[in-house]
């Protein structure tokens, strides 16, 4: 074997880099199983795994025929990508750039945690085709489209235009490290339009509007869900540095991440105690994702303490959101719309506040005079966050809303009262994830 040269090396590193990132992330989906199943009654439970599943099985098939051409395929396009269906220009491609297949690997796991944030808001009420149609249109057009406005060399908000070129919208175009917005904002939005459009599950709220509290069946499953979804966060947030010789960077996002995460847990339990509630796991695990997600957009260009802060208020965020939904007797049983869309927003405006000039100019480095508002750099770059929120927000409710809506016309969205009550297990997936009968002489629910 030939002695690999430097630049050999250096490109290894960056595949090997991106490659561990890609499995962490996909084992965020072990993660999202396990909280969804243990968030949901029992009854629902193989349910949930099953679109946990095909998340990652057909979301793969889509992501390779459709979704990452879209995405990141090359293009001269500023709203959509358009080349490498089904790898076909792969030899050109694997020419210019050794990374290809690291780089699609690594996105195709950020599509899955896209798609699989959709599962838990629509959860115990949804049909299966439905959600086959759902997350088929997310993982192919409608999430594609927004990593090709933020994330391609190409789009009109993206930040990572060459060298010699000024961002679309100046400044250092729209700043999204890791995807508060892109991935979060558009799941969560994509979240909380299923949720409006399936209604509430049944008996979730009474007459005179109170809530009706419906546990999940297994706080074991949800806590270690969560515990894996952090752990998992280190491969989204600090290897979405991309390459190997970015460690000091890599470094300060995993700090940055760790103190977001553990000030939202402890912000969102917090709040739940004042407010004269016994110290739950739930408030507390959700708490966690809360500041993960507001974290993500400006993990790299915060100093440590605008990260608790960011993830501080984070907890507030999601606490608050939560509660507003349930007034308007919005049913989400994973509170992902809290958690993903309403935090993610937080995360993508928290960058325009308190990104630090020196972390700004070293991971960006567009515009050395447009930073965090927060921390003398104008607003700016708050300016095109704001543009940047408003179009993630535009974009995936109005395409969702044409997909749950047809949907709904057509009466396939959602189970009937019927199939409801006994739980989809048994009614749409041929028996309980459970033997409820062994021991006990009952079905339980």
């Amino acid at each position: 074997m030939a002695d690999l040269t430097t630049k050999e090396i250096q490109e290894n590193l960056d595949i090997l880099w991106l490659l561990i990132g890609a499995y962490l992330v996909f084992f965020m989906q072990c993660g999202f199983a396990l909280l969804e199943a243990g968030s949901v009654r029992a009854k629902n439970t193989k349910n949930i795994l099953l679109k946990n599943v095909l998340d990652a099985c057909l979301g793969a098939f889509i992501w390779w025929f459709m979704g990452f051409p879209i995405a990141l395929g090359d293009s001269s396009g500023k709203f959509a990508g358009g080349k490498d269906f089904f790898m076909m220009d792969l030899t050109k491609e694997l020419t210019n750039n050794p990374t290809y297949f690291a780089t699609w690997m690594f996105q195709w796991a950020f599509a899955a945690t896209a798609a699989t944030i959709v599962s838990g808001a629509v959860a115990e009420r949804c049909k299966f085709v439905a959600y086959l149609v759902y997350t088929t249109a997310l993982t192919a057009f409608i999430y594609p489209v927004v990593v090709h406005w933020a994330w391609s060399s190409e789009g009109w908000l993206s930040a990572w235009v060459s060298e010699d070129e000024k961002p679309f919208l100046k400044a250092n175009g729209f700043m999204d490290f890791a995807g508060s917005g892109v991935v979060h904002m558009t799941g969560g939005a994509a979240a909380l339009m299923g949720s409006i459009f399936l209604g509430p599950r049944t008996g979730r709220f009474t007459p005179a509007g109170s809530v009706v509290d419906m546990p999940g069946h297994s706080t074991v499953l949800a806590a270690l869900g969560t515990f894996i979804l952090w752990f998992g966060w280190y491969g989204f947030n600090p290897v979405s540095t991309l390459a190997f010789e970015y460690m000091g960077d890599a470094a300060r996002v995993a700090v940055t991440t760790t103190l977001a995460a553990a000030t939202g847990g402890c912000t969102t339990l917090a709040i739940h105690v004042a407010l004269k509630n016994p110290p739950d796991v739930f408030p507390a695990l959700n708490g966690i994702l809360a500041g993960l997600v507001s974290i993500t957009g400006p993990c790299p260009v915060v100093e440590p303490w605008a990260a608790a802060f960011i993830g501080f208020v984070g907890g507030f965020v999601y606490y608050g959101s939560s509660t507003l939904l349930k007034k308007l007797q919005i049913d989400d049983p994973l509170d992902a719309a809290p958690v993903h869309f309403f935090c993610g927003i937080w995360g993508v405006l928290s960058v325009g506040l308190f990104a630090e000039k020196s972390y700004t100019k070293s991971v960006y480095g567009k515009d050395e005079d447009s930073y965090g508002a927060f921390m003398g750099g104008g607003g700016k770059q708050l300016g095109n966050q704001i543009i940047g929120v408003l179009a993630i927000i535009g974009w995936v409710c109005f395409t969702c809303s044409i997909v749950f809506g047809s949907l709904k016309a057509l009466k396939l969205l959602r189970v009937s009262a019927e199939d409801e009550e006994v739980g989809l297990d048994s009614s749409h997936h041929g028996g309980d994830a459970y033997n409820f009968e062994a021991g006990r002489g009952k079905t339980v629910s």
